[in-house]
């Protein structure tokens, strides 16, 4: 589903907040200076302040949903009304999909996610989480491995997990978890014929690897057998249709995962999304031939570590594991704006999800729709700049 199709949900959203939401509260008015010039990303401490560019924060009520408490009926990783009864009752469905070599972009299915989480996998290049709900498309991928950070993101959103299979550590892991009815995967015995994983065949050019694909509902087809097909909610995010929260111009977001990839996101005004270009280029969904966008953008610092004890002795691979607990310092970007804040997940319970909060621990409401979340070392790899930049057409090492 592209922009369009979000948007209508948002409309949507509007008329029924009006009616389902009166009473709940608001949040007070704000005004923010207005100056212009580029942000650059430093080591400042989340909540210190910046001497950089501020937007202008239109005065208004906004009624703000979560991070704890939802109006029934309403997605929590999206502050959207579920389309419809089947899509409230299904699992939240996480879907790895790869992201390098660039022979596998573009990708199928990225634009139909609510949530996706971008992080750093072995190698130095990245790879998604993308996780659906609302939408089921019949093609995503290509499907790749799962990683150690992906327990703590099935942990977080109580979801399936699909993927195409795992060293032999992380497969013992997820085997002897008390989540492992949760698992669809060709590893494991889910394949084309009964869990939509299948090859295409078509694809000559690419390695055999990047040539498996799945079909979203055959995959919940495989929880609804195995009676985990269930509903549950992941709290964490709140949602407003405007932040009074003033917050700093913020345009065009470059993040440098390494010489062998790089991410740039700059703000559309008219569909009032982040569109995301890959290596210098424009990031396409082959699905809907529409450019990856977001409603919301989240950069996260989190502490990264080597894991090769988890390997026999003398074994040349090892994990990479993504300390995606307690809390780390954050941006917030939405409507043009940056929040520079923090993020927190306290607690380990199945459904507890990632909260972002200013440095006076009041949630920084994002705008209902999707969300992208880069997972990254540091925010120091990232620069934050007011106004669009130009984009090089240099290309990174392979």
């Amino acid at each position: 589903m592209g922009v369009t199709g979000y948007r209508r949900l948002v409309f949507i959203a509007v008329l029924a907040a009006a009616v389902v939401l009166a009473g709940i509260g608001t949040r007070a008015q704000g005004n923010a200076a207005t100056q212009t010039g580029p942000v650059f990303a430093t080591s400042t401490p989340a909540g210190a302040q910046f001497a950089l560019a501020t937007a202008t924060a239109t005065p208004g009520s906004s009624v703000v949903i979560g991070p704890y408490d939802y109006p029934d009926g309403y997605n929590p990783m999206t502050g959207l009304p579920y389309p419809n009864d089947e899509v409230r009752a299904r699992r939240n469905l996480i879907v790895k999909i790869s992201n390098h070599p660039p022979i596998v972009r573009p990708q199928h299915g990225v634009n139909a996610a609510d949530l996706v989480f971008e992080y750093e996998a072995e190698g130095n290049v990245t790879r998604f989480a993308a996780i659906y709900r609302s939408n089921a498309p019949e093609r995503v991928g290509s499907v790749r491995s799962g990683r150690l950070l992906d327990i703590e993101l099935l942990t977080m959103y109580s979801a399936l997990l699909a993927y195409s299979g795992t060293s032999e550590p992380i497969r013992n892991i997820y085997l002897n978890s008390n989540y492992r009815y949760r698992l669809i995967s060709p590893s494991i015995g889910d394949n084309c014929d009964n869990a939509g994983f299948c090859r295409d065949t078509t694809l000559i050019e690419r390695d055999y690897e990047h040539t498996l694909f799945g079909d979203t509902r055959r995959m919940w087809d495989v929880a609804t057998r195995r009676n985990v097909n269930t509903g549950f909610r992941a709290v964490g995010f709140a949602f407003s249709e405007s932040a009074d929260l003033g917050g700093i111009a913020a345009r065009d977001i470059y993040i440098h995962w390494s010489s062998r990839t790089n991410a740039r996101w700059q703000y559309d005004e008219q569909s009032r999304t982040y569109l995301r270009y890959t290596d210098h280029e424009p990031h396409f969904d082959a699905a809907d031939g529409e450019q990856l966008w977001a409603d919301n953008l989240v950069i996260l610092e989190v502490p990264h570590r080597r894991r090769p004890d988890l390997f026999p002795p003398g074994a040349t691979n090892e994990s990479l594991e993504v300390a995606l607990w307690d809390s780390g310092r954050a941006y917030v970007f939405r409507d043009g704006v940056i929040f520079v804040g923090f993020w927190k997940r306290l607690g380990s319970r199945p459904g507890e999800a990632l909260q972002l909060m200013l440095g006076n621990n009041e949630a920084i409401p994002l705008r209902p729709g999707r969300t992208w979340i880069s997972v990254t070392r540091s925010l120091g790899s990232t620069i934050v700049n007011a106004e669009h930049q130009q984009i090089p057409t240099l290309t990174p090492e392979r």
